[in-house]
């Protein structure tokens, strides 16, 4: 497990170190700000981001979504004291652990290990809802197309139907991305946009 550790006191990112157990020290990277590594966190590639400070800002959270949203991975933030809404701000930018005023070498561990299979949930999660949302897009455009099909042919539902399945068929493509392109030539064709 590759960890970075961003942290501007040496202490307690130590004991931040200490709580790893048996990581290997050659796979820990420790950091004063996130501005240090930000060029060169693809190359690190840590599994885990832990962050320990006395309290985030605004700035720190916006620089880890950026960071975070092309590449994410589980973060852990332990803040010896936290503003309202902050413990939000962290969760929205990507947070998968907010701990504040808890920092001891004997929960670091756990606490990663947590954190790192409710980001592995999330991820699955976002995934299956993204792939749910292509499926309803397709469904619908399908429909859309049998539609435009039985009006333009004159044809039922099923031969709509075995029409876009054969032209998918033929082009080596989904149904849905051939109804698609059918929608969208219909729109040129008729002067209005899909």
């Amino acid at each position: 497990m590759r960890v970075l550790i961003i942290d501007p006191d040496e202490a307690r990112a130590a004991l931040v170190a200490e709580g790893l157990g048996d990581v290997r020290p050659q796979d820990v990277r420790r950091v004063a700000t996130f501005e240090e590594i930000e060029s060169d966190l693809a190359s690190f590639a840590p599994d885990v981001i832990v962050i320990a400070c006395d309290s985030p800002d605004r700035d720190v959270l916006e620089s880890l979504r950026d960071a975070t949203e092309a590449n994410p991975r589980p973060v852990v933030m332990f803040v010896d004291r936290s503003s309202p809404g902050l413990a939000e701000a962290a969760v929205e930018a990507g947070v998968a652990a907010y701990v504040v005023d808890g920092l001891s070498a004997g929960r670091v561990r756990p606490v990663l290990e947590v954190a790192m299979s409710r980001f592995d949930l999330m991820q699955k999660l976002r995934s299956e809802l993204a792939k749910a949302k292509a499926d309803l897009a397709s469904r619908k455009a399908i429909e859309r197309a049998k539609g435009l099909l039985m009006k333009e042919r004159g044809i039922d539902e099923d031969q709509a139907y075995a029409v876009l399945r054969k032209l998918a068929m033929d082009a080596g493509r989904s149904i849905g991305a051939v109804a698609n392109d059918l929608l969208t030539y219909a729109g040129v064709l008729k002067g209005t946009p899909k």
